[in-house]
């Protein structure tokens, strides 16, 4: 709190005031933090900065005349706002010791203190250091106190002093925050911030509308989306105004719905991509992306894009949610013609407008009403007062916003987040705002919200509704917090009032959330930035249309109202030279693609905080490079020689560097100037070798070195105490960092070593880990030698915190510790040559996945019965095993079971208990015997493989009603298969290597049957209903040497690929004049008199070359 000297100012104790008014439903006490400071020092700086951010963040702060009425005396009053506070603040500075009061209140906080019962206690004391060394604190015969406190021995009884005196030397023993004077204070403000909010508790509840009445709406989708039968109205369209919740029954649907499909893929902001240059190849790049799973940018025009669609896509069975789409969105241009998708493919469409949708004739319309005045009310009292029912002094007030409010999920979100913890006076004042405004008026209403946002607040706001929606929190912080924006507390205060969210990763860690926005909050910050000039985009802050950004460019208007500007150059015949930036003086933020750059830079952007390129072929010099804090070059022609290296050792505050796929780089760059360096990535960089030096980057939180050749990490790694994750995946380092013991902040560490002799881990690893990743280069794998132990893992036992632990091409003989594991959720361990036991495995008790692979030597598997957790176990080439006790007692989580290549196995348990087990493949007589009397229990089965089966009949499959995908693979007795025939969802049917089948029963009502596989069935005559299978892509005939005839294949339209080497009685093939077969294998003497015409006219080859026969995994492909 602010206080005078006594030189004529007055040092007197106010008393409380009643302005500050709360809801009755928080708690009773008045404070929550007591913040201590002399205001010569740091009244309109520091402590100013730091109050705001607390009580922004709604935490009752104490401070000076702002809580308390002048002319109070040390009472009641001050006792109290001490007592009662849960949090004490005291800010020493050089002359805190100087203010009789401030050691007064210090005195006080120290016997709060000591009475709630010291460290452990009710009270908590956060000292802050501000340019003052805490030694100076504790002494005060020496140092900057001294002269204070002789004053004070001349005023003050020796009893006052000494209580003084002991005060400051209980807080300087402290772990306090050390502020020097190159410390930015907004970083220092967002480690406190997190700290009082681990103490006192968020002062906020995220409540989302999924939460309240949702159900219902969710279950007449699903309805309409007619999951158990194939059809041809295959899209539901969700239409209704902005702002009801489209985007969240599309999530909601997605994640009820997304396991019975084979793959699926959510795609938002439709709109927004469709509005950008080559919008239509980005939206199918990201599709194909999503449903083949691994990145893909080939498609580079519309046609391309569908034609990939249908030759790649269109197979799978498939769930698409189409976000955000407007009435321009045209359905064949994106993704082709609907009947090129499976008769079980989906597609959910959102949009705003329905006439779009209603040119579908295969859509089926959804209409999304306003929310109930009930359901409304709830969440609005849950977003104003963490509750379903409000105050009663609030009851009124609260029906008012919700009427007001006319049933939208947004409008009651935003402005009920702005009203938790206000009082009524603000209350009354907002809804007098709010009844003004249309209710149509959405971005009017909205804009209530952010008008309330601080400089800094506004900002950060503007810059994520124009450019980070869907980026890593991580990659804008450091660029605001060097602008001082406060981010920490900016974004959580703004995920407070629902204008932001963060979307949670699947790893846990908070860096890698993403941002995410509703579509109108968006629209309301893009809407805000064009009224700054509605005439003159290049007097804008932020630039976002590509449009806008090339136009400015080649005309050179750029202005010194651009803070940040985005473009992409692709196509683009201009060359960017200084002269088309040199006026954007106050740029902060640029990224630049596709672009080619030429000249000197000099003197340009002198306030750029974060330059990215990628994708350019060259990389400009001469950039003013002072205030430079992150720096990102991807799939740039940078090199070596680049000048921009050296002019780089001025960059002192460079806190990122990234270097993806940069493919000339061969040496790693020297940033050793950079000392508060603290993100490194050198992802992709596949030609750099040699050593990379962290030897001088205490400050280093991430480090990438995947698919490089660097060989070794110089530096004493031990020093980064700051260092999070340390990922060398796929890399080619010799030997294990020294030092990684030390690294006591080490959540993820990923390792992958080229000499297999050097995985060796002579130290413990830190106790924070969460992720630990260790593998040899497969091409170095462990040699073939009788030596014991040649790779070495630490004792584990330590790693308390670990919940996944990868283990792949290694040569341990055990994992020792593995027991003490207690949060291990994935255990994954492939290809570890000597081991031979997985004592402690049993103690695992919250592991869900358990994959054993090609442990050549491992005899014995402990007990499984405690892992009832358990969703997928795979053992897998582990021809040792003789046995594995537990598996199915009491296990209703495991949905995949999968035993393949164990032959020395006897045998499994029962799995009558498996209720949820949906993925069944195991291998050998033994097994697949323990389990055909459950197969009829086991009714959710949606693919079963059973190899090498000795039966000559399998049990009647009529009850598996949901089974997609069926292998009976190399069953060499099997002659017939009850009920297959009456398997309607049946998609894969493998029947290969079953030499003593000789007919299989009429397959026509499996209408979604698309692979059937019968190669080497030598005894096998006829396919009952074969031409009949109008879903067929796929048909594999090979070495069926008792084939005569086929029936006309001209009713299978879909087929796409035909098998028939080896076929030797078959004498022809008719029907085949309609269809478009992209591979046909068969006899070079079969007649067909139709083949060769239809290769011609779609320009295939005719294949007669030898068959290549599929292994047991490769036969049974969607499975893996």
């Amino acid at each position: 709190m602010m206080r005078s000297d006594s030189n004529g100012s007055t040092d007197s104790f106010p008393s409380c005031s009643s302005a500050d008014l709360t809801p009755t439903s928080l708690p009773s006490g008045e404070y929550e933090i007591f913040l201590s400071f002399r205001g010569l020092d740091v009244r309109k700086t520091f402590a100013d900065h730091l109050y705001t951010s607390l009580v922004r963040s709604k935490f009752r702060t104490f401070r000076d005349e702002e809580e308390l009425e002048k002319g109070g005396t040390i009472g009641p009053s001050l006792i109290r706002a001490i007592t009662e506070s849960k949090i004490y603040i005291p800010i020493m500075t050089q002359n805190y010791a100087s203010s009789k009061w401030c050691l007064q209140e210090l005195a006080k906080m120290v016997d709060c203190w000591k009475s709630g019962g010291g460290a452990k206690g009710q009270h908590i004391i956060l000292p802050v250091f501000l340019f003052v060394d805490p030694r100076d604190v504790r002494h005060t015969e020496s140092g900057s106190y001294k002269e204070a406190f002789e004053q004070h021995s001349q005023k003050h009884d020796p009893e006052t002093v000494l209580e003084w005196k002991e005060a400051l030397q209980e807080v300087g023993r402290m772990k306090g925050y050390h502020v020097t004077e190159s410390d930015g204070h907004g970083s220092i403000i967002d480690k406190i911030l997190t700290e009082v909010e681990l103490h006192l508790g968020a002062n906020y509840t995220l409540v989302t509308d999924e939460l309240v009445g949702i159900d219902s709406r969710v279950d007449e989708v699903v309805g309409l989306l007619n999951l158990d039968s194939s059809t041809s109205e295959k899209i539901i369209g969700i239409h209704g105004m902005g702002g009801l919740g489209k985007t969240t029954l599309a999530k909601a649907v997605y994640d009820k719905v997304s396991t019975k499909f084979e793959r699926c893929y959510f795609l938002e902001n439709i709109r927004d991509t469709l509005s950008e240059k080559n919008g239509v190849s980005i939206l199918q790049n990201k599709i194909i992306s999503g449903i083949l799973r691994k990145d893909f940018n080939e498609a580079k025009n519309a046609s391309d894009g569908i034609r990939i669609i249908r030759d790649r896509v269109c197979r799978h069975k498939l769930l698409i949610v189409l976000d955000d789409v407007d009435e321009k969105f045209q359905f064949d241009e994106v993704l082709g013609k609907l009947n090129n998708f499976s008769m079980d493919s989906r597609f959910l469409i959102t949009t705003r407008d329905a006439r779009g949708l209603e040119l579908l004739r295969e859509c089926k319309m959804f209409e999304l009403q306003e929310m109930s005045p009930d359901h409304s009310l709830t969440l609005f009292n849950k977003n104003a007062f963490g509750a379903e029912f409000p105050p009663e002094d609030y009851a009124i007030l609260s029906n008012e916003f919700v009427q007001a409010a006319a049933g939208l999920p947004l409008y009651i979100k935003v402005i009920g987040s702005l009203l938790f913890r206000m009082d009524k006076i603000f209350w009354e004042e907002k809804l007098e705002e709010f009844k003004k405004i249309s209710p149509t008026k959405v971005q009017e209403r909205l804009k209530i919200s952010y008008t309330e946002l601080t400089y800094n607040e506004k900002q950060i706001f503007l810059d994520i509704a124009c450019y980070f929606i869907g980026s890593y929190k991580i990659e804008p912080m450091r660029m605001w917090s060097d602008c001082d924006f406060y981010p920490e507390s900016t974004i959580r205060y703004l995920t407070q009032r629902s204008l932001i969210k963060l979307q949670r990763s699947e790893v846990k860690g908070d860096d890698i959330n993403t941002f995410q926005m509703h579509n109108h909050v968006r629209d309301l910050g893009r809407a805000i930035v064009r009224e700054e000039n509605n005439q003159n985009p290049y007097k804008r802050s932020r630039i976002w249309s590509n449009k806008d950004a090339i136009d400015m460019l080649k005309h050179k208007k750029g202005t010194d109202c651009v803070e940040v500007l985005t473009v992409d150059m692709e196509g683009e015949d201009l060359i960017l030279t200084n002269k088309e930036l040199e006026k954007l003086t106050r740029l902060r933020y640029l990224s630049v693609s596709n672009a080619r750059l030429a000249g000197d830079f000099k003197d340009v952007l002198p306030n750029l905080r974060w330059l990215r390129l990628h994708s350019c072929d060259s990389v400009p010099t001469g950039l003013y490079l002072n205030k430079l804090v992150d720096l990102e070059l991807v799939d740039c022609s940078v090199r070596d020689g680049w000048k921009g290296w050296n002019e780089l050792k001025v960059a002192h505050k460079l806190k990122a560097v990234t270097l993806e796929r940069c493919f000339h780089l061969k040496k790693v760059p020297d940033f050793s100037d950079c000392g508060d360096l603290e993100f490194l990535n050198f992802d992709g960089c596949r030609n750099m070798h040699g050593e990379v030096d962290i030897g001088n980057f205490k400050s280093l939180r991430f480090l990438m070195i995947s698919n490089t050749k660097i060989t070794k990490i110089k530096g004493e790694i031990g020093r980064l105490l700051n260092l999070k994750y340390l990922i060398a995946s796929n890399s080619s380092l010799k030997e294990v960092p020294a030092g990684i013991s030390k690294l006591s902040s080490l959540k993820w560490l990923s390792l992958t070593l080229t000499d297999p002799y050097k995985l060796d881990f002579t130290e413990m690893l830190p106790a924070s880990l969460t992720i630990l990743l260790i593998s040899n280069d497969t091409q170095k794998s462990c040699p073939d030698t009788s030596l014991e132990n040649l790779q070495r893992l630490p004792n584990l036992s330590n790693l308390i915190n670990l919940s996944v632990l990868f283990l792949m091409d290694v040569g341990i003989g055990e994992i020792l510790g593995l027991g003490e594991l207690k949060m291990l959720e994935y255990l994954v361990i492939e290809r570890a040559s000597r081991i031979v036991h997985l004592d402690g495995l049993e103690n695992l008790v919250l592991l869900q996945t358990l994959k054993v692979e090609g442990c050549r030597i491992l005899r014995k598997l402990p007990s499984l019965i405690a892992l009832t957790r358990l969703q997928l176990l795979w053992i897998k080439d582990c021809p040792l095993v003789t046995e594995i006790h537990g598996v199915g007692q009491h296990w209703e989580s495991l949905s995949d079971l999968r035993v393949v290549g164990c032959s020395a196995l006897t045998g499994l348990d029962a799995l009558h208990s498996m209720v949820k087990l949906e993925y069944l493949v195991l291998e050998g007589p033994e097994l697949t015997e323990r389990v055909l009397s459950s197969l009829s229990i086991i009714t959710k089965l949606v693919k079963l493989g059973l190899w090498h089966m000795s039966r000559r009949q399998f049990p009647d499959l009529s009850n598996l009603k949901n089974l997609s995908e069926l292998s009976l693979s190399f069953c060499e007795e099997l002659i017939e298969v009850p009920g297959l025939d009456t398997l309607e969802s049946m998609e894969y049917l493998y029947l290969n290597g079953c030499q003593s089948i000789r007919k299989v029963p009429d397959l026509s009502g499996l209408k979604k049957l698309k692979t059937l596989d019968v190669e080497g069935c030598i005894q096998l005559k006829e396919v009952g209903g074969l031409e009949r299978l109008e879903s067929l892509e796929e048909l594999n005939m090979s070495g069926c040497e008792s084939i005569e005839k086929l029936p006309n294949l001209s009713g299978l339209k879909k087929l796409r690929k035909l098998l028939l080497k080896g076929c030797i009685q078959l004498k022809e093939v008719n029907g085949l004049e309609g269809l478009e077969l992209t591979v046909f294998e068969a006899r070079k003497r079969i007649k067909g008199k139709y083949v060769m015409k239809s290769f011609a006219r779609h320009g295939k080859q005719l294949l007669t070359s030898r068959s290549k026969f599929s292994g047991l995994f490769h036969s049974f492909t969607s499975l893996h």
